[in-house]
């Protein structure tokens, strides 16, 4: 049955920056579908814990600060996860930090700040798991994208050139690894309601520009990307490599 193939019972699934917003709705979603869930971030994810285990499912925290941590602390992230759960099938690449400043004042540290998080903490993240993907034939990596993978934004330099290149990276990866049963692939969430878009929606004038642009008249909720990171998750996406998928209420065909 089609449906079947949805399932990812027997599965286990990192997710980054899952202890609220976008992350918290993403992890749910995998664990609806029958995932165990290793949640992976800086703050303690009590409410993402109990949801999870809620639903069912195991949840296993791993606290490390992206912003920090080196290739080999990464490394050390998805070998923790391997250790505990005896495999990993799903990386979900989603956390994520924004800096907003003109272009022309646009700190240093801001730029390092972002590119370190958004670029470098999920490359590395994926070094590891598909390392260990390969190694067993199978697995699935999901980058979460941005509607400035394909556009350039005002007064986020720093995070527009993080989400280009994590389009790339969606589609570098995918070349390499698809052969080898690897299935890489990307998520471009358009305006949604989080933490991460409070200083947008508490704009008058952005608010609106924004609001009246959706065609489909809303923003973005974290449950909308549930049934997107769950296909990509799936069997029901073994031929889908190199893609990403926006999910933005028809905001880039406006």
């Amino acid at each position: 049955m089609i449906l079947d193939k949805f399932s990812l019972a027997g599965k286990v699934a990192l997710v980054t920056g899952a202890n609220r917003g976008l992350g918290q709705g993403l992890a749910l979603g995998l664990a609806e579908a029958g995932a165990d869930i290793a949640l992976v971030g800086r703050s303690e994810p009590t409410a993402s814990v109990t949801r999870v285990e809620a639903l069912g499912r195991e949840a296993f925290t791993v606290p490390v600060d992206l912003a920090s941590a080196d290739p080999a602390a990464l490394e050390g992230v998805v070998s923790e996860v391997i250790a505990h759960f005896g495999r990993l099938d799903i990386l979900v690449n989603n956390a994520g930090i924004i800096r907003r400043q003109t272009a022309a004042e646009h700190s240093a540290e801001n730029w390092a700040d972002v590119l370190k998080v958004n670029l470098d903490a999920s490359f590395f993240l994926a070094q590891a798991a598909g390392r260990a993907m390969l190694a067993q034939g199978s697995g699935k990596i999901i980058f979460i994208a941005s509607m400035l993978s394909y556009q350039g934004g005002i007064l986020v330099p720093g995070y527009t050139a993080s989400k280009h290149a994590v389009a790339g990276l969606v589609k570098a990866l995918a070349n390499e690894w698809a052969a080898a049963g690897v299935n890489v692939n990307g998520i471009a969430p358009g305006y949604m309601a989080t933490d991460n878009t409070a200083a947008l929606r508490a704009d008058p004038d952005r608010a609106e520009s924004i609001g009246t642009r959706i065609p489909a008249a809303r923003w973005g909720l974290p449950e909308d990307l549930q049934g997107a990171v769950v296909f990509l998750a799936s069997a029901a996406s073994d031929y889908v490599h190199g893609a990403i998928i926006p999910i933005d209420g028809g905001w880039l065909v406006r």
